[in-house]
């Protein structure tokens, strides 16, 4: 046994991995995009469940985990969905259901989908689109150095 071959806390890893929702749908996966993705375990860097599983996995093996909302991206929060003027948007904006739009508040870049669109008035959701979701992942640990 090597002595890089156990993921643990502090050490870089590089793992593949697929995501779907409860239905199946996959929502990400680093195999159709051929690259593994690198990272700290326990850095923060990840979301807790996502890091959480990681940690302890021997190079070569594969495991499926389920990640509730709580150790992944949150839950929905209401207060994230906002009513916006039209009038704070640049004149020639094409305001579109399903848009991401950006923003800056404060020092912080926000992101949110529109929702609804009115006359005067924009419905944003600014909760992260994962957030509320129970995610599956399957992961597959690569590499630790």
């Amino acid at each position: 046994m090597g002595k890089k071959t156990i993921a643990k806390e502090g050490r870089e890893v590089k793992v593949h991995y697929k995501g779907t929702f409860k239905d199946g749908t996959v929502f990400d996966s680093s195999y159709d995009r051929g690259q593994a993705i690198g990272f700290t375990v326990g850095a923060g860097m990840m979301i807790p469940g996502f890091d959480a599983a990681v940690n302890g996995m021997r190079v070569g093996e594969t495991k499926t985990v389920n990640i509730t909302p709580n150790e992944g991206y949150g839950q929905h929060n209401p207060d994230g969905v906002q009513t916006l003027d039209k009038s704070q948007f640049p004149d020639d904006f094409e305001f579109e259901k399903g848009v991401i739009i950006e923003g800056v508040v404060g020092d912080q870049t926000v992101r949110g989908i529109i929702q609804e669109i009115d006359t005067q008035n924009v419905i944003v959701d600014f909760n992260h689109p994962m957030a509320g979701k129970d995610l599956n992942f399957e992961i597959e640990l690569v590499e630790v150095t």
